[in-house]
């Protein structure tokens, strides 16, 4: 695996004539944020050496290399998920070229269903911590050189830029949440019961993604910020049903705030 994250990020670097040290993962339709890159440079991941493919509807697929908030970054439209069929070294696979490209701080966002009663569909959840619940580690085998083979996790949403982002939302007039995030396998949508023993273990949201590429990333050394979009809610008393079409479209609705709040979080961090 280590020479084939090697052989990656070289065939990249012959192509990208930036340096970016701040990566972005836009999770379910939250493609978007995408438009907003300036002098983008495009790769489709099946173009890429030894990449995996999205096959999730609403992740298009693609790693972007341009301008967000005045500094160089680079982007992921679309992600792996476990329940692809991916091992977690695959689902993770990104994150090691990351850090061979020198990324220093990685954005993650993901839809998400909410089962904080404080929460509506449309919310945006800052991440504060997570709850992980698959069931196979990404770090799982031999230690990469990366990081130590216990990394410690009591930070792995970094609370400055938690502050920072704070800070923008309320200049901007943007309501925000806080909030655990809890990374489940997947693909079902959680039962009514699911929901409500998340909640009781101390989640607000939940979620088939995120968590895996946040724990590789702390491995790393990076520094991780985080936002859920919360596109439907589970565990009240009226149940909900849910399809990935109307995720989809809450997610979209909430992009451009979402938006707003990475590019000034990446134009005012050093």
């Amino acid at each position: 695996m280590y020479e084939k994250i090697q052989e990656t990020a070289s065939w990249l670097k012959q192509r990208v004539a930036t340096n970016p040290k701040v990566a972005i993962i836009l999770g379910t339709g939250l493609g978007q944020l995408a438009d907003e890159i300036k002098d983008s440079t495009e790769f489709s991941y099946s173009d890429i050496p030894n990449f995996p493919v999205s096959t999730v509807e609403g992740h298009a697929g693609k790693l972007i290399f341009g301008k967000l908030g005045g500094k160089d970054i680079m982007a992921m439209e679309g992600r792996f998920h476990y329940y692809e069929g991916y091992s977690m070294k695959e689902v993770t696979f990104p994150i090691r070229i990351m850090y061979e490209l020198g990324i220093k701080t990685l954005f993650v966002s993901n839809a998400s269903g909410g089962m904080n009663p404080s929460f509506k569909i449309g919310d945006l959840m800052i991440i504060t911590d997570h709850i992980n619940l698959f069931p196979e580690s990404p770090l799982r085998g031999k230690n990469f050189p990366t990081g130590p083979r216990f990394p410690d996790m009591h930070e792995a949403y970094d609370h400055e830029l938690i502050a920072l982002a704070d800070e923008i939302a309320k200049e901007k007039n943007i309501e925000v949440k806080h909030g655990v995030y809890v990374g489940d396998m997947g693909p079902a949508f959680e039962t009514p019961a699911e929901y409500r023993m998340y909640r009781l273990l101390g989640g607000d949201a939940v979620g088939m993604s995120t968590v895996p590429e946040v724990i590789v990333a702390r491995h790393c050394g990076m520094r991780v910020f985080g936002i859920s979009v919360i596109t439907d809610l589970g565990g009240f008393d009226v149940p909900v049903e849910v399809s990935h079409e109307e995720v989809q479209a809450a997610a979209n609705a909430a992009q451009p705030r979402m938006t707003e709040i990475f590019r000034e979080i990446i134009k005012r961090s050093k």
